[in-house]
């Protein structure tokens, strides 16, 4: 598994991101995929997870509403940050699961065992 993320960059509150994960090595066993985000100072925090198939999906409270996280296909996850707020500012890492298959996501960063390059995003007021 070899996860590169991309989509970052500095954006004005109120504005829109899209950030996209890819596993260049199209390891056929993905299951779970998500993203987590870590401010300065602050520890790693989830902020969304989506099954393999897509329907199992969730966010963390603070983004509920205004990101949309998708799985364009087995390989690859996306996250459409909207209404953002200075208080998103941090780097985001797109991580990966290979356990099980039974339709689940993880909120737990020990639960994944692939993780991409972080991509910050910086959000100013």
């Amino acid at each position: 598994v070899q996860l590169q993320a991309s989509g970052g960059g500095l954006v004005q509150a109120g504005g829109s991101l899209r950030l996209s994960c890819t596993d260049s090595g199209r390891t056929f066993s993905i299951q779970a995929m998500g993203w987590f985000r870590q401010a300065p100072g602050k520890e790693r925090e989830f902020v969304a997870g989506i099954s393999r198939s897509g329907r199992n999906l969730g966010y963390t409270d603070s983004v509920k509403g205004r990101f949309t996280i998708s799985r364009t296909d087995a390989n690859t996850v996306s996250l459409l940050m909207n209404s953002l707020k200075p208080e998103d500012t941090a780097v985001y890492s797109c991580a990966a699961s290979i356990r099980g298959n039974d339709g689940r996501y993880y909120n737990r960063p020990d639960d994944y065992a692939y993780w991409g390059q972080g991509t910050q995003v910086t959000v100013s007021s």
